[in-house]
């Protein structure tokens, strides 16, 4: 049976899904579960990813978005598909830039801890043992394995529908808010015209060819960094 919904470990999923301005709110409420110390956020504009200077070649990676709130705040929301060698410092060398990042990963990168899907980083002063920096939050979403019964909060449905969206066929009863119900909606096949359907059908066979060359040991890469511009 042909799938009902798209992939939204795909690039065009990934963008449909959160990188357009009608579907602004869902990335909003994502964010918002993903952190909900900030609290909530009344706006949020897209910036030019250009200025992260990064390509698909060197980070293997499906799609970013460059964001900014009300409070000047700054959010990269990253797809990583693939394991890196050198993942860990090219996420050190993002925490450089004024923004805040989340990142997801569809790989598991620290395999010391493995039900532990979500994780805080922190640079520390050497010598004081003080934070020097907080800002960066992942997460792997092989390990993230509940089962739709076993949710929890808001997150959890968030992680659950993007890990399991594509083994669906209907919208699920635990998740029936109104965010949601607008995501099944963004993300049904059937409501694509046909260059949007061959546009995702291109992105399956690039997510297919990654699968490939990097393997499928992969977790989504949500860092978190919070900094207002000084």
């Amino acid at each position: 049976m042909p799938r009902r919904y798209i992939n939204p470990f795909t690039d065009f999923g990934f963008k449909k899904i959160f990188g357009t301005e009608e579907n602004k709110d869902l990335l909003i409420d994502f964010l918002e579960s993903l952190l909900p110390e900030k609290g909530k956020i009344k706006t949020l504009n897209f910036l030019k990813t250009e200025n992260l200077g990064n390509t698909l070649k060197d980070r293997k990676a499906i799609f970013d978005l460059y964001c900014e709130n009300d409070k000047g705040e700054k959010y990269i929301v990253e797809l990583q598909k693939a394991r890196q060698l050198y993942f860990k410092d090219r996420s050190l060398y993002y925490a450089t830039f004024p923004l805040q990042e989340q990142a997801t990963m569809d790989f598991t990168f620290d395999d010391t801890h493995p039900t532990q899907y979500i994780h805080d980083v922190q640079l520390i002063e050497k010598h004081t043992g003080k934070v020097f920096n907080e800002k960066l939050r992942f997460i792997e979403m092989p390990k993230f394995e509940k089962k739709e019964k076993e949710l929890k909060n808001h997150l959890d449905k968030w992680l659950y529908v993007l890990k399991n969206l594509t083994k669906l066929d209907q919208m699920l009863s635990k998740v029936k808010e109104r965010v949601f119900a607008k995501l099944f909606h963004t993300a049904e096949i059937a409501n694509y015209s046909p260059k949007e359907r061959a546009a995702y059908m291109q992105s399956e066979k690039i997510r297919s060819r990654l699968e490939k060359c990097f393997g499928n040991n992969s977790s989504r890469r949500y860092g978190k960094r919070n900094s207002k511009r000084s």
